[in-house]
C-alpha cells in the first residue's frame, strides 16, 4: 500500500511543524499536508466542543481524510482554568505578560495544557476524538525562545526546572499535551494502514 494523504487543517505554522515532526519520527504510512482552509470556531465550555465543530464546519469542503486540533491553557490555580478555550483570543490580547500580572502565588499555582483532535476518516466516514493532557504550573517569569503561545510561562511536572519554551521541540513533544494526542492518532492511523 502506498503512503495515504492526510490534511491537517491548520493556520498555525507552529503545530503543524510540531505535528510534523511527531510524524517523521513515527515512520507513518500517511504524508501529511498542510491545509488552511478557513474552520468555523465556536466558544463552547471545552476544547473537545470546539474542536468537533471546527471538523464538522469543514467535513463536505475538503476532500479526503483530515484532522483539526483545538488547544486550551488552564490556569486551574488561582485563575479558575482562564484563559481555557479562550486561549488563543487572551494570547492576542494581553500575551504572557498578561497572564503573569494575573498571579500573586506562583510557587502554588497550577496549570495544564489540553489538545483535541478530532480526524475524519474519509474511506470510513468515522470520526475519532483523541485528547490529550499535561500538568504543570505557571513560571513567574518568560522564559524560553522555543515553541509558541504560552509555552514561555508553563513548566510541566515531568521537567520541572524548564519551561515549555524552553525546551527543544524533540523534548517537548515528548511529554506535551499535543504530543500525546497525536501518539493515539499516530497507533490508529498505523492499524488503519494494515488493513
Amino acid at each position: 500500500m502506498e503512503n495515504s494523504k492526510i490534511n491537517f487543517v491548520t493556520r498555525n505554522s507552529n503545530k503543524f511543524n510540531e505535528v510534523y515532526d511527531l510524524f517523521q519520527k513515527e515512520n507513518i504510512k500517511f504524508d501529511l499536508i498542510q491545509s488552511n482552509i478557513e474552520t468555523t470556531e465556536i466558544q463552547a465550555n471545552s476544547c473537545r466542543d470546539v474542536a468537533i465543530f471546527k471538523l464538522n464546519s469543514i467535513r463536505e469542503k475538503l476532500d479526503g481524510s483530515f484532522f483539526i486540533e483545538d488547544a486550551g491553557f488552564f490556569v486551574d490555580s488561582p485563575l479558575n482554568g482562564f484563559p481555557g478555550v479562550y486561549s488563543s483570543y487572551i494570547f492576542k490580547s494581553i500575551g504572557n505578560k498578561g497572564i503573569l500580572k494575573l498571579i500573586d502565588d506562583f510557587e502554588n499555582s497550577k496549570a495544564h495544557f489540553t489538545a483535541v483532535i478530532a480526524l475524519y476518516f474519509q474511506p470510513t466516514n468515522k470520526i475519532f476524538i483523541f485528547e490529550g493532557i499535561v500538568k504543570g504550573k505557571v513560571s513567574d517569569k518568560i522564559k524560553g525562545n522555543q515553541g509558541f503561545g504560552f509555552d514561555p510561562i508553563f513548566i510541566p511536572n515531568e521537567i520541572p526546572d524548564k519551561t515549555f519554551g524552553e525546551l527543544s521541540l524533540e523534548k517537548k513533544n515528548a511529554i506535551s499535551h499535543r504530543g500525546k494526542a497525536f501518539k493515539q492518532i499516530v497507533d490508529v492511523l498505523t492499524i488503519i494502514h494494515k488493513l
